[in-house]
């Protein structure tokens, strides 16, 4: 009895250190340089990359694809752990482009919260707003960070007004800007208005920024801000004690607010204090919903309930010294060990999680345990597919990560023929990933490539060329939607625009040229079921 409470007590306390979240954000809103200035606040990097570094510069720890380096943009999510004064930090880094949204979606249900980056000159931008909307239909709540302070950009209280009427969300500023653009010298905590002032440095935004901390009463003697600026500061303090939102962590928890502070990353101004108040803030991993195998829902407790987890992503060739498959883990409940072995719930068999590491964007760390909120990478041998539960009791599965319909379909071809083995393996590898989906013609002649974007397909033909050694060819076919069909393809009357394929279940899919047709499809063959894919 005393072995159990000891477990149960270590276990509580270890959750309740785990903060597990993702960074959303529109492209270029700053989210991955972020992400790199937190794992230099944390120390476990001494300086910062930049996500456009100049020749010969630092590169970005969580862009650790070639591609992403090159165009200077997220492609694929990235997953780090770190340790930040007294909590364990899970970091999962999303692809900012709307091309990568199914990949962005999967990786926020692995987070307890997240972080919605906004760019301080152009608000709150389409992207943002998508990626809010599924935070709130998945309850996660979001801390705001306006980034890029030290940039010309809007007003903060129009900034923050937009973030309330776009999103339809109260927003409450826990700390407010001094000055903006290159005037941008720190922030005051509205709590007990405590000043930050910060001192630029010679290296940049590439090394910690020293900080003179002062109270606001006294800010105007220090001489490092103008009249100017000191009276605008005390007129936005002022109106949003009047008229601001007020904020409680309950309110905040439940997703009727919105926490706003002002930073810039570049800079790191801002940054510090804003993981500390993270920190601070954000959940400790809770219950998560499942699906018993009877059909009712079920409550997954992380402490009451033993091991389980579920598979988010599937990542080939991370680091080309080892060339395989990590299937990433997001754990729900109980403790993890090196080699327990689980049950695999699609499969309906026993498996041993060998070689688990916990992961820095593609470097490994061989762990011995982990906890609930910890995103543990596990080789795959094959035997993993996204969304799989695994667990050591069995009887459930959590719910299903989401799937979307894709949006614009090519024939792929391999320039070389003699390559043709590198080329299967390769797409193989890529479909299991959910980089595009893989279609056939009924024949099986032909390799069709289905995706939500059309950047998909330029990431599908660089790493099949950088990780598999083969060239190829896409030629685009003129579809715009799809669907399942239900019922004999023989007998089945295809409008002009169409095509009849089957998806690599050998599901039998028809591809369309528009919903219009899609339409006519549905009026011609009654005896059919045209059902929508995701």
């Amino acid at each position: 009895m005393r072995a159990d409470t000891t477990f149960a007590s270590e276990l509580t306390a270890a959750i309740a250190r785990r903060r597990t979240f993702a960074i959303i954000s529109h492209p270029d809103a700053g989210k991955t340089t972020l992400t790199e200035k937190l794992l230099l606040y944390s120390g476990l990097i001494r300086t910062a990359g930049m996500v456009r570094g100049r020749k010969g510069g630092k590169a970005t720890a969580s862009d650790w694809m070639g591609m992403e380096q090159e165009r200077g943009i997220s492609i694929t999510a990235s997953a780090m752990q770190f340790p930040y004064k007294g909590a364990v930090i899970n970091l999962l880094d999303t692809p900012g482009h709307q091309d990568f949204s199914e990949d962005t979606y999967r990786t926020l249900t692995a987070a307890d919260s997240a972080i919605m980056v906004i760019d301080a000159a152009k608000g709150v931008e389409a992207q943002t707003r998508k990626l809010f909307a599924v935070c709130r239909l998945r309850r996660i709540p979001v801390l705001t960070l306006i980034n890029k302070m030290d940039l010309p950009g809007r007003l903060p209280l129009d900034l923050m007004t937009e973030v309330e009427q776009a999103l339809d969300i109260h927003a409450s500023a826990i700390n407010w800007p001094i000055g903006s653009g290159s005037d941008f010298v720190g922030i005051v905590t509205r709590a007990d208005n405590q000043v930050q002032l910060f001192s630029r440095t010679m290296r940049g935004g590439a090394t910690k920024v020293e900080t003179d901390r002062v109270a606001l009463a006294e800010l105007n003697s220090t001489g490092r801000v103008s009249q100017e600026t000191m009276a605008e500061v005390l007129h936005d303090l002022e109106l949003l004690e009047i008229a601001g939102n007020t904020f409680t962590r309950e309110q905040f928890l439940q997703g009727e607010v919105t926490p706003v502070f002002f930073a810039s990353a570049l800079t790191n101004f801002g940054v510090e204090s804003f993981l500390d108040a993270f920190v601070d803030l954000a959940p400790s991993p809770g219950s998560r919903p499942a699906d018993s195998d009877d059909g009712t829902e079920l409550s997954v407790d992380p402490i009451d309930m033993p091991f389980s987890a579920y598979v988010f992503k599937l990542q080939a060739n991370m680091n080309p010294k080892h060339r395989d498959s990590t299937a990433f883990l997001r754990i729900c409940s109980g403790r993890f060990e090196r080699d327990l072995v689980v049950k695999h719930h699609r499969l309906n068999r026993d498996i041993r999680l060998a070689r688990p590491h916990s992961l820095v964007a593609q470097e490994r760390s061989t762990l011995e345990e982990a906890y609930p909120g910890d995103i543990v990478g596990i080789i795959n041998p094959g035997v993993f597919a996204i969304g799989d539960t695994v667990s050591v009791t069995g009887g459930f599965n959590f719910k299903p990560l989401p799937q979307f319909q894709p949006e614009i379909f090519a024939r792929l071809r391999p320039t070389d023929v003699g390559k043709r083995k590198a080329f299967d393996k390769g797409l193989s590898q890529m479909a299991q990933e959910g980089t595009v989906q893989i279609m056939r013609s009924l024949n099986d002649q032909e390799i069709l490539i289905a995706a939500v974007g059309r950047l998909q397909f330029e990431v599908l033909q660089y790493r099949l060329r950088h990780e598999y050694r083969v060239e190829t060819i896409v030629d685009a076919l003129p579809f715009t939607c799809s669907a399942w069909l239900e019922g004999d393809p023989s007998t089945f009357k295809s409008p002009s625009a169409s095509m009849i394929v089957k998806d690599h279940r050998d599901r039998v899919v028809i591809l369309f040229g528009d919903q219009l047709m899609k339409t006519i499809a549905r009026d011609r063959n009654p005896d059919h079921v045209l059902r929508d894919m995701g």
